[in-house]
């Protein structure tokens, strides 16, 4: 069963957040999110569509635009479809807690080589992939570290094409929500109300 470990987590009689059937209709493109979450610590959590799920990483500095800077993606469980249209507060002693934004999001192309798929690269720890976002846009990828202490985790690295930018740090410059338009502060007062 997909997202059973998502579904072990939650009391849904508690949070908003969707149980999901992750059944996509469109199989056409895929999609992203990056949702800003202001729980135990302020991160943003990555999520990919592989295998009619999202699967997800959490990365504590957010993406970055310059290919020089590699970033922790710590992997997390894996997250209905429908999650990607969820932005609201987490009820407070529920698991992950706190404000959730819709930080950026948008499609995908798969960029691997000829012959594999995103599945057989997630599998093999190699996921490289172009983002048509609102925010971020170009070649990234995502990498297992297969050894040393982060074991198990993931890097996330701007890939050196036309939408790098050293210059621009859209995590500390573009505060709002792309579906709303709000900050993590007006999500959680509203969502207080």
């Amino acid at each position: 069963m997909k997202n059973k470990e998502y579904n072990k987590k939650r009391d849904f009689s508690k949070t908003k957040e969707p149980k999901g059937n992750s059944r996509k209709k469109d199989t056409n493109s895929q999609i992203f999110v990056i949702q800003k979450h202001d729980a135990t610590n302020l991160h943003y959590d990555f999520r990919l569509e592989i295998d009619n799920v999202l699967k997800s990483w959490s990365v504590p500095k957010g993406p970055s635009t310059d290919p020089s800077i590699k970033r922790m993606a710590i992997p997390t469980e894996d997250h209905p479809l429908e999650y990607a249209n969820f932005e609201g507060t987490i009820p407070k002693g529920q698991y992950g807690g706190g404000t959730v934004m819709i930080w950026d999001k948008g499609t995908y192309k798969d960029l691997a080589e000829e012959g594999q798929n995103v599945s057989d690269s997630y599998k093999k720890g190699i996921i490289e992939f172009y983002l048509q976002g609102k925010k971020l846009q170009g070649g990234y990828s995502l990498i297992r570290m297969n050894s040393g202490k982060m074991k198990g985790n993931w890097l996330l690295i701007k890939k050196d094409d036309e939408k790098a930018d050293a210059r621009r740090n859209p995590v500390s410059t573009q505060n709002k929500s792309v579906t709303s338009n709000r900050t993590l502060k007006e999500i959680a007062k509203e969502e207080a109300k």
